[in-house]
């Protein structure tokens, strides 16, 4: 589509640039063509405005022969030439026109043939010009297309990895449930047979809010909720959750098991450590301006030996924070004292 006949507003900025040459060719014409100023006038105006339209068609050349082609520039050369050549025609005509119909132009007929030369080479000049000017618009037309490829390419970049990321998070936490209730099948079947239940349930919860790339803060909690529902069956009075949320925090939106791992993490890599249980102190509030504080901390053994597949879900969830917010939120861990912390800080977008 033509960037300047498809946009009105170009189109009178265009013809608007035509004012200035069209004064200029006055001044010509008067000066060196020796025509009065009324006369130069009738014949420069409606001659710039034929011309101006005409060098729209230069457009389409310029879209098919890139402007590093030399020999797309010798086309553009013989094209100005032509049209030039037919602009010195036009005028021609006009010139008789004017003569014929109007009094006060009697003779310009004889006279236009004075600036015939000039009009030959401000019309080849014109004619480049206006090509140029097309190049600049299909050069700045291809940087934004590029541009946007890019961003289209990013996004699906940092969506495929977030499909990845997240698939990484229920293999994860059903591995580690098995393996809970492999441990209680011969000690205790019952207690087994009702994890089961409860896993079942918690992954049917899983399955509708996984699709959706953000939930709110309310539906993470519920999920957080049925996830230890499935642990206190192992863990009973060993395991506590202490809960600080502040009012209107939970319409937020996060994406779906962001705060489920932290907490699976604190349970597998803290709480089971301890032989008298422990504690999950989970606080969400608001931040700074425009964002969302989420601290999860835990107590844990820091004598006891590290086991294996820790900080999956911590590296995870890190990546899945990386990939949708980058520089916009904050990730940080620290651990000590026996105890161990990880804050977040989100945009606080409502779903």
């Amino acid at each position: 589509m033509h960037p300047i006949l498809s946009n009105f507003r170009r189109l009178l900025l265009y013809l608007s640039a035509w004012g200035p040459v069209s004064a200029i060719l006055v001044y010509l014409f008067a000066t060196i063509g020796g025509l009065s100023w009324g006369r130069a006038a009738a014949l420069a105006v409606p001659l710039c405005l034929y011309y101006a339209i005409v060098c729209l068609s230069a457009w389409y050349s310029c879209r098919n022969s890139p402007a590093a082609n030399s020999a797309a520039w010798l086309k553009h050369l013989a094209a100005a030439l032509i049209t030039s050549i037919v602009w010195v025609a036009v005028a021609k005509g006009l010139a008789i026109a004017l003569s014929s119909f109007f009094q006060t132009f009697a003779g310009l007929d004889h006279q236009v043939s004075r600036v015939n030369p000039l009009l030959l080479g401000s019309g080849v000049f014109l004619y480049l010009l206006v090509v140029a000017l097309f190049y600049i618009l299909l050069s700045n037309e291809a940087a934004h297309e590029a541009a946007r490829r890019e961003i289209e390419a990013q996004s699906l970049a940092r969506e495929s990895e977030l499909k990845a990321l997240k698939t990484q998070v229920n293999p994860h936490f059903i591995f580690n449930c098995l393996n809970s209730i492999s441990a209680l099948t011969s000690s205790d079947p019952a207690t087994a047979r009702e994890m089961c239940i409860r896993l079942a349930e918690f992954l049917r919860k899983t399955l509708g809010l996984g699709e959706r790339s953000q939930i709110t803060l309310q539906e993470e909690m519920d999920l957080i909720h049925a996830y230890l529902s499935v642990e206190k069956m192992r863990f009973g009075a060993r395991l506590k959750l202490e809960e600080s949320i502040e009012p209107g925090t939970l319409l937020y939106s996060v994406p779906p098991l962001l705060l489920q791992p932290l907490v699976e993490n604190a349970i597998r890599h803290g709480i089971a450590t301890l032989t008298e249980g422990g504690w999950i102190r989970l606080e969400i509030n608001n931040g700074t301006p425009g964002l969302l504080a989420i601290k999860v901390e835990n107590n844990f053994d820091p004598e006891a030996p590290r086991r294996s597949g820790a900080n999956i879900g911590l590296k995870n969830v890190r990546q899945r924070v990386d990939a949708m917010y980058a520089s916009r939120a904050k990730f940080d861990v620290t651990a000590g004292e026996g105890r161990f912390q990880v804050s977040m800080q989100l945009p606080a977008q409502t779903a």
